[in-house]
C-alpha cells in the first residue's frame, strides 16, 4: 500500500457536500501547498514528481466549490511567496505564483488590501533575472487591472472560452486537442474521449446559466459580502430566465467602459453602478434586497475541447476556418461565397474539393488589351461585381454537359500593405521576445541560446487586433510534434500567398508528452511503466527537455502523460466508478496558466535520390533526423566489436560532410570532412542543460576515422553526400510514415520565415542588388520557430 498513488483514494472525498465543499483550515491548505512544490530530489525520484500534479489538482478541487476556501488559499499563498522571497528560494516562486493567480481568478471576492499586497510582490519580481521578471511583469499588469476592476479576469476568460455572444467583448477561444493515433489507440483513446465527455457533461450550462454566472461573479467581486447577498442574487437571476441577458449586456458594457478609462475613474463609480444594478435585479423579484450575506460560488467551467486524432486527412487550416465561420462572431468576418469556395478549396492536402469540378476553357485571345475586340471594355471586366461572378460560377457548376469547358471568371486580388505587414509584424514580435528570454547573441546577430519568454519590449507598430485564439494542444511523442511543425510551416506558406486566418486567429501551441503504452504495465507502480517506455523508439525528447528547464511543467504536464496509461488500466477494473475529468482539468490549467513560450527552430531539409527519375524532396523536421545505411543495418554486434585490420573491413559508406560549425562567439566556421560511416543521428533537442544551444548536434555511427572526426558536431547547417553511390535511409522525427529510401544526399538549414521572405522581397524592389539586410529586415528573425507554451520558459 505504500506505493498506492494519491489519486486512488482522493477522488471520492472531493465530492461536494450539500452543494458546497467543506471549509478547509489554513494549516491544512499550507501543508497541501508544501507537498505539491517541486524539489531538487524530483529528478531522482520520479514517482514523487508525478504525485505533485495530482496534489495540485486535488488542492484546486478543494477550493473550487467554496468561496471561503478560495480566499483562504489566496492568503496562504501570498504569505508563502513573501517567505520564499525572504529566503531567496526562487524555484518556489513561479509554482506558487501560478497557483495564486489561478485561485484569484475563481475567488468570489478579494479585499483591496490583499490585492495591494499581491501587486507589491509582483512588482518586486521585476528586479529579478529571467524568467521571473517576465512572469512578474505579466501578472503585475493583470493584478493592477483586476484591482481597479474586480472580476475582470474571470469575466473575460468565461466569455471568451464559452463563446458567449455579446456586443462589447468580441474575443473568442477554442481548444483543439490533436492526438497521435499510433499512441492513442484502443484504451488510451477511450480514456481521453470519456474524460472530455465527462468534462462537457459535468460543466454543462445553458446560455442563460452562463450569463447568470458572469453577472453574479462580477457583482460579488465588486461589492463583496458587506453589500451583496450571494444566495439572494442567484435566486433573482434564476427567476428571470431569458430576461437576464439584458443585465448581462449591461454588465459587460460597464466593464468595458471601465477598461477603456484605464482605471483613471474612481473605483467608487464602478461600485455605485453595480450596486444600482444589484438593487434593480433583486427588486424585480418582488422581495426586499439584502444588504449583506454570504457569497455564492460561480465555478469556472472547462473550455470547450475539440478532439481530433491526427490522421493524414486532418488539415489544421480547414478546421480553423470551419470554427471561424461557425462562431457567434462570424457575421463580422463574413466573406462572399466566392471567397469561401476558394479558401476552403485551397487546402495543401486537398487542392480541389471532391464535391466540385474544376472548369476551364482554352483562351482564344492573347490576354493583351489591344487585341480585344472594339466592343469589349477592359474597365468593365475589371469591375465585375460579386453577384455576376457567382451567377456565372453557378451556371458552370450546374451545367449538365461534363464535356463542356467553361471559365470561372475571377479577379486578381492584390494584397494590401496591411496584409503584407501582418506576417512581418509577427516576426518582429518574436524578435522582441529576445528581450524577455535567454537571448544570448553571437557576433553576427544569430541567437545561440534558445529563445524563451513572452514579449516585453514595446512594438512600435500598431498591433493588428485578432479576436479569435486557437489553443492547439498536441498529445503524443516526437512524431506528432514533427507533424505539427510541418503543418505550421505549410500554414505560414499558405498565409504568405494569401492572408486569411493570420489576420483573424492567434495561434497558441501546447504539448503534452505521451509515449505509447507498453504491453505489460504494473497496476501499482507507475515507475515501472516509465522505465518500460524508455525503450520505446518513439521517445519524447522535447517533452523531456521542457521538463528539464521548467520544473512546474514537469510536475503537472509530464506527469499527466505518465498517468494516462494508468487510467486506461484502471478503467476495466472500476467500470462503475464516476468519471472525474482529470485530463480536461489539467489541460484547462495548462492553457490558462502556460503563457511563456519556448521557441524551437524548424529545420528545412532537401533530400536528393540516387535515381534520376526521382525529383528532390523538400521537407521540414523539428526534433530528430536519422540517417542510416541499409547495407550495414543487419551487422551483428559481435562482428562490429571485432578488431578490423584494414579499411575494407570497416562497415559503412564513404560520405562527404560539409557543415558550418557553431561557436559561441558567433564566428561560425565552414568545415568539411570525408568519413566512412554506417549512419548519422542529427538532433535539434539537447539532452542536458549544459548543451542547450539553438543548433543541431550531429553524431556519426560506426565512424572509421574517430581520431579526426569529433564525436559530436554542433552545426547550424549541414550537407551530407554519399561518395560511393551507396544509398541511405532517412527518417524525420522518428516517424515511419516520413521515411525516405535510396537517398543520395541531404542538405539541412534553418527554415526561413515567410514573413521575413516577404519583407526581403519588398526591400529588393528598392535595392541595387545588395543582398544585405536593410530596413526592417535587419530587426527580424530569419528562421521559423515553433513556440511551445510552458509555465516559466527556461529557468537557468
Amino acid at each position: 500500500m505504500a506505493n498506492k498513488a494519491p489519486w486512488d483514494n482522493s477522488m471520492p472525498s472531493m465530492e461536494p457536500t450539500a452543494g458546497c465543499s467543506p471549509t478547509v483550515p489554513e494549516p491544512e491548505l499550507y501543508r497541501s501547498i508544501q507537498a505539491l512544490l517541486p524539489r531538487e530530489t524530483d529528478n531522482q525520484q520520479p514517482m514523487d514528481c508525478y504525485n505533485k500534479g495530482m496534489l495540485r489538482w486535488t488542492l484546486h478541487k478543494k477550493v473550487k466549490n467554496n468561496p471561503a476556501n478560495s480566499l483562504s488559499l489566496v492568503w496562504v499563498l501570498i504569505k508563502d511567496l513573501e517567505k520564499a522571497e525572504r529566503w531567496d528560494s526562487r524555484k518556489r516562486i513561479i509554482p506558487l505564483l501560478h497557483t495564486l493567480m489561478y485561485a484569484i481568478i475563481q475567488t468570489a471576492y478579494i479585499p483591496d488590501e490583499l490585492y495591494k499586497r499581491i501587486y507589491d510582490f509582483c512588482k518586486r519580481l521585476l528586479t529579478y533575472p529571467q524568467p521571473y521578471c517576465t512572469v512578474g511583469l505579466s501578472y503585475t499588469r493583470q493584478i493592477k487591472t483586476e484591482r481597479s476592476i474586480p472580476g475582470l479576469m474571470y469575466q473575460r476568460m468565461f466569455t471568451a472560452e464559452q463563446g458567449l455572444k455579446n456586443e462589447h467583448y468580441h474575443f473568442q477561444e477554442r481548444v483543439f486537442v490533436l492526438a497521435d493515433p499510433e499512441v492513442f489507440a484502443g484504451s488510451l483513446e477511450q480514456v481521453l474521449l470519456g474524460d472530455i465527455a465527462a468534462s462537457a457533461s459535468g460543466g454543462f450550462l445553458s446560455p442563460v446559466d452562463r450569463m447568470s454566472n458572469v453577472v453574479q461573479h462580477f457583482i460579488q467581486a465588486a461589492l463583496g459580502p458587506e453589500q451583496c447577498s450571494g444566495p439572494k442574487l442567484a435566486q433573482a437571476l434564476k427567476d428571470m430566465g431569458q430576461d437576464v441577458e439584458k443585465y448581462f449586456q449591461e454588465v459587460l458594457a460597464t466593464r468595458e467602459q471601465s477598461v477603456e478609462e484605464g482605471g483613471r475613474a474612481e473605483g467608487g463609480a464602478l461600485r455605485s453602478c453595480l450596486q444600482r444594478l444589484y438593487n434593480e435585479i433583486v427588486t424585480d423579484t418582488d422581495s426586499e434586497p439584502l444588504s449583506s450575506g454570504a457569497l455564492n460560488d460561480c465555478p469556472l467551467p472547462n473550455p470547450e475541447i475539440s478532439f481530433h486524432l491526427w490522421k493524414e486527412d486532418l488539415d489544421i487550416w480547414r478546421e480553423l476556418a470551419k470554427w471561424l465561420r461557425s462562431s457567434s462572431m462570424s457575421d463580422q468576418f463574413s466573406l462572399s461565397q466566392e471567397q469561401e469556395d476558394f479558401d476552403l478549396g485551397e487546402s495543401p492536402s486537398d487542392p480541389v474539393p471532391s464535391d466540385k469540378t474544376r472548369f476551364s476553357v482554352m483562351s482564344n485571345d492573347s490576354g493583351i488589351e489591344r487585341d480585344l475586340p472594339p466592343s469589349a471594355d477592359p474597365s468593365l471586366s475589371s469591375s465585375l461585381d460579386t453577384a455576376s461572378l457567382s451567377t456565372s460560377w453557378e451556371q458552370c457548376r450546374s451545367d449538365p454537359d461534363p464535356g463542356r469547358l467553361s471559365r470561372r471568371k475571377g479577379i486578381k486580388m492584390k494584397p494590401t500593405w496591411k496584409e503584407n505587414v501582418v506576417l512581418m509584424q509577427n516576426t518582429l514580435e518574436d524578435q522582441a521576445s529576445l528581450g524577455g528570454g535567454s537571448g544570448g547573441r553571437g557576433r553576427k546577430g544569430e541567437p545561440r541560446q534558445r529563445r524563451a519568454g513572452s514579449t516585453v519590449i514595446h512594438n512600435p507598430l500598431t498591433k493588428h487586433q485578432r479576436y479569435f485564439t486557437a489553443r492547439i494542444v498536441t498529445m503524443g511523442d516526437d512524431r506528432v510534434l514533427g507533424r505539427l511543425a510541418k503543418a505550421f510551416y505549410s500554414f505560414r506558406k499558405r498565409e504568405a500567398r494569401r492572408l486569411f486566418l493570420t489576420m483573424k486567429v492567434n495561434l497558441q501551441f501546447y504539448y503534452i508528452p505521451v509515449c505509447k503504452a507498453p504491453t505489460h504495465v504494473s497496476s501499482i507502480k507507475v515507475s515501472h511503466a516509465v522505465s518500460q517506455s524508455k525503450g520505446n523508439p518513439a521517445i519524447c525528447t522535447l517533452g523531456s527537455y521542457l521538463s528539464m528547464v521548467d520544473p512546474w511543467y514537469n510536475c503537472n504536464i509530464k506527469s499527466l502523460g505518465s498517468m494516462i496509461p494508468k487510467l486506461a488500466n484502471m478503467q476495466p477494473t472500476n467500470p462503475g466508478r464516476p468519471n472525474e475529468p482529470i485530463i480536461s482539468d489539467v489541460i484547462s490549467y495548462y492553457i490558462r496558466m502556460g503563457q511563456q513560450p519556448i521557441y524551437f527552430t524548424i529545420y528545412f531539409v532537401k533530400i536528393t535520390f540516387n535515381s534520376l527519375m526521382k525529383d528532390p524532396v523538400e521537407d521540414v523536421f523539428l526534433t530528430h533526423l536519422q540517417m542510416e545505411s541499409p547495407e550495414f543495418r543487419q551487422v551483428s554486434a559481435s562482428i562490429r566489436d571485432k578488431a578490423r585490420r584494414s579499411a575494407g573491413e570497416v562497415s559503412g559508406a564513404m560520405v562527404s560532410v560539409k557543415y558550418k560549425k557553431v561557436i559561441l562567439s558567433g564566428r561560425d566556421v565552414d568545415k568539411g570532412v570525408s568519413v566512412r560511416i554506417a549512419g548519422a543521428q542529427i538532433s535539434a533537442i539537447p539532452s542536458s542543460e549544459a548543451d542547450d544551444l539553438n543548433c543541431l548536434t550531429l553524431t556519426f555511427t560506426e565512424s572509421q576515422h574517430r581520431n579526426i572526426v569529433e564525436s559530436k558536431i554542433r552545426t547550424s547547417s549541414i550537407k551530407i553526400r554519399s561518395l560511393e553511390g551507396r544509398p541511405f535511409t532517412v527518417t524525420l522525427d522518428r516517424d515511419s510514415h516520413r521515411t525516405f529510401t535510396d537517398v543520395h544526399s541531404i542538405e539541412i538549414a534553418p527554415c526561413l520565415d515567410p514573413g521575413y521572405c516577404i519583407q526581403k522581397t519588398i526591400q529588393s524592389r528598392f535595392s541595387l542588388g545588395d543582398d544585405k539586410n536593410t530596413g526592417l529586415s535587419k530587426y527580424m528573425t530569419k528562421g521559423l520557430s515553433l513556440p511551445i507554451n510552458t509555465f516559466a520558459g527556461i529557468i537557468n
